[in-house]
């Protein structure tokens, strides 16, 4: 992405039918529109998933552990292409990626900020070095899937609410 540049999302209806653009982070203000977004579980060879931690310049969700990575794709870009260039961009690694499932949520993170997106999920296998991209991730880790489980019940709000959504659909 260009400095200074901001993509539009694409805004769609429940049928996933689109219904118009809006700049990302206006996007992103109460009264939040829905629109497309992808999410990226990714998997190493032992089981263990890649988690993120959001870069501290956020505005939603800043230094919230998620998942591998996530996005919005473009004007004319399908949801899959949308899910391979943000893991280049965010971790720095390609993977194939498989679809496994969509779901529409709404999460409040403040007066000001929120989502509402239908979220596409795909899910790869990766166990090469992980390149991430500092103005996106602050920190990143593997995780054993119980001990990720565990430390969600007990502290569910260290968590991105999409990221908790997704873990009970593949419960």
């Amino acid at each position: 992405m260009k400095p200074g540049f901001s993509p539009q999302v694409v805004l769609v209806n429940k049928e996933d039918k689109i219904i118009g653009y809006k700049e990302k982070y206006s996007a992103h203000r109460h009264p939040v529109p829905l629109h497309r977004a992808i999410s990226v579980l990714i998997y190493n060879k032992d089981g263990q998933m890649l988690l993120q931690r959001r870069a501290k310049t956020k505005p939603t969700w800043p230094l919230f552990w998620t998942n591998a990575c996530c996005t919005h794709p473009l004007a004319k870009e399908s949801y899959k292409d949308a899910a391979e260039r943000r893991l280049k961009e965010e971790m720095g690694f390609t993977v194939p990626l498989r679809h496994k499932f969509s779901f529409i949520y709404k999460a409040k993170y403040d007066e000001e900020w929120g989502e509402h997106e239908l979220d596409h999920v795909f899910v790869g296998e990766y166990s090469g070095e992980v390149k991430p991209s500092p103005d996106e991730v602050w920190e990143y880790k593997w995780i054993e899937t119980g001990d990720l489980l565990g430390d969600i019940r007990k502290s569910p709000d260290k968590y991105t609410p999409w990221f908790k959504i997704i873990l009970k659909k593949l419960e």
